[in-house]
C-alpha cells in the first residue's frame, strides 16, 4: 500500500500521542536534519534527535493536534514531497496544561523506509 505524505505525517503524531518513542524516530532517515520546536540548535544526528524526543515525551500528558485544513503536500521530485501546515503541541508544566502553536515543515522520501529527510517546527510567534 502506497503511503502518502499526509499517512506518514498522521503516523508520527499518532506515535507522539501514544508516547511511542522509537515509532516515532522511526520514521527519521538517518542522515536527517531536525529543526525543533523546543530547542535552539539544529539536530543532524540520530543520537541528537532522539534525545531531543525523549526529553520532550518526558512532558506531562504531550500530546499533538493537527490543524487539518493548513496542511499542504507539493511534490517535488519523484518521490519527493515538502509538506507543511500547523499543529499544536500540548503538555502540562507544573499541572497547567498549556497549548504550542506551531507552523512545520518536513521534506520527506516516500521511497525509504525512514521517510523524514528534514522537519523544521516553530511557534508561531504572537502577534500584535
Amino acid at each position: 500500500m502506497t503511503k502518502t505524505p499526509g499517512d506518514i505525517l498522521r503516523s508520527w503524531i499518532h506515535c507522539i500521542n501514544e508516547g511511542d518513542l522509537d515509532g516515532a524516530l522511526s520514521f527519521y532517515n538517518e542522515k536527517a536534519l531536525l529543526i525543533p520546536t523546543f530547542a535552539s540548535r539544529l539536530l543532524g544526528r540520530p543520537e541528537g534527535i532522539r534525545d531531543y524526543f525523549e526529553r520532550l515525551c518526558a512532558r506531562e500528558d504531550l500530546s499533538i493536534a493537527l490543524h487539518e485544513k493548513t496542511v499542504v503536500a507539493q511534490p517535488v521530485a519523484d518521490s519527493i514531497y515538502a509538506l507543511s501546515g500547523i499543529y499544536c503541541w500540548r503538555f502540562a508544566i507544573d499541572g497547567e496544561m498549556l497549548n504550542f502553536e506551531a507552523r512545520f515543515s518536513f521534506v520527506l522520501d516516500l521511497s525509504q523506509t525512514a521517510p523524514i529527510l528534514h522537519h523544521h517546527s516553530s511557534q508561531i510567534p504572537r502577534t500584535l
